[in-house]
């Protein structure tokens, strides 16, 4: 069964649009799903379809300025007024208390993808005590030189244009190095995949079809800065299993090695369950490749071996 739902967000202005996908059965763990940037958490329907299969319930939520998620045509790839990265962590958590308050009984996971990874892996630093495990899908590494540049020349462009302003340049800077590594410019989304369909379906959805506001790419260089500066990370629970999952075609990933980062980050502080895998020729969304019944055979094994837990 699937079941919309909508809430009230952290901005305290903003309706979230979420989505229950619910079993027929038995309901033997939720999985949260916490989707990336400019896409919508409609796309992971096939993959929650077959969770729902393997007696999980689903539940994800469109981040603020995604979605349905919008209040306005101009507020796609726009979070807040002010503190958008603290809405959109907040958001996540009060999808978590939904999850919680349906399912008290079960294990609850959360898997993040892409810009969702990020928030993921930020969101460990403060609600990691409340969650069963982590997949963090997708994911990288930024330098902390790199990331307060783009912090400063964010809020630099905001405050004198706008919040809502769009720039080609922070849009370049941020994405265009991903685009370069495979083909030419009249195939920009072949980074995201090697599924010729799924490229097509991203450009065709409507709801795929905006750039981040200069705002928008300044709260999540806040999320990237204390990612890379490693607040907090003493408030990870070190026994929390975590799945790190890749392609290693993964531009983001850093063709594996920022993804090997992130893993080795986690082992060095401590962490006691912590496994990677990669796929080969994967690129950046592989839940969506041609051979995604791999990926999705080894998370539903990851997380049938830590249901007990």
């Amino acid at each position: 069964m699937k079941k919309e739902f909508f809430f009230l967000s952290a901005n305290e202005k903003t309706q979230i649009h979420g989505i229950w996908w619910i079993p027929d059965g038995k309901v033997r763990g939720v999985v949260q799903l916490v989707h990336g940037m400019v896409e919508h958490i409609g796309r992971y329907d096939e993959f929650a379809n077959f969770l729902n299969q393997q007696g999980f319930a689903v539940i994800g939520h469109d981040h603020l300025g995604h979605g349905l998620s919008v209040c306005s045509e101009e507020d796609y790839g726009f979070f807040s007024d002010k503190l958008g990265q603290v809405a959109l962590l907040k958001d996540i958590h009060r999808v978590t208390k939904k999850a919680r308050a349906r399912y008290p009984k079960v294990p609850l996971f959360v898997l993040g993808h892409s810009m969702g990874s990020f928030l993921l892996r930020r969101y460990l630093t403060i609600y990691g005590d409340e969650i069963d495990g982590a997949i963090v899908m997708g994911t990288g590494y930024e330098p902390l030189l790199a990331v307060r540049f783009g912090k400063v020349l964010t809020k630099i462009l905001t405050v004198l244009r706008g919040g809502h302003t769009r720039s080609k340049l922070v849009n370049g800077l941020a994405l265009g190095s991903y685009v370069a590594k495979f083909g030419n410019r009249r195939r920009p989304g072949s980074w995201l995949s090697k599924n010729e369909e799924n490229v097509k379906a991203y450009k065709e959805d409507p709801h795929c079809h905006f750039m981040f506001t200069v705002s928008a790419y300044h709260d999540f260089f806040c999320v990237l800065e204390d990612l890379a500066s490693g607040k907090n990370f003493d408030r990870i629970p070190r026994n929390l299993p975590v799945f790190l999952v890749s392609g290693m075609d993964d531009a983001l990933g850093g063709f594996t090695k920022r993804v090997l980062h992130v893993y080795n980050e986690y082992r060095e502080m401590g962490m006691e369950d912590v496994d990677v895998q990669f796929y080969k020729e994967g690129r950046h969304e592989i839940l969506n490749e041609v051979d995604r019944e791999l990926v999705y055979d080894d998370i539903r094994a990851w997380l049938e071996r830590h249901l007990e837990r």
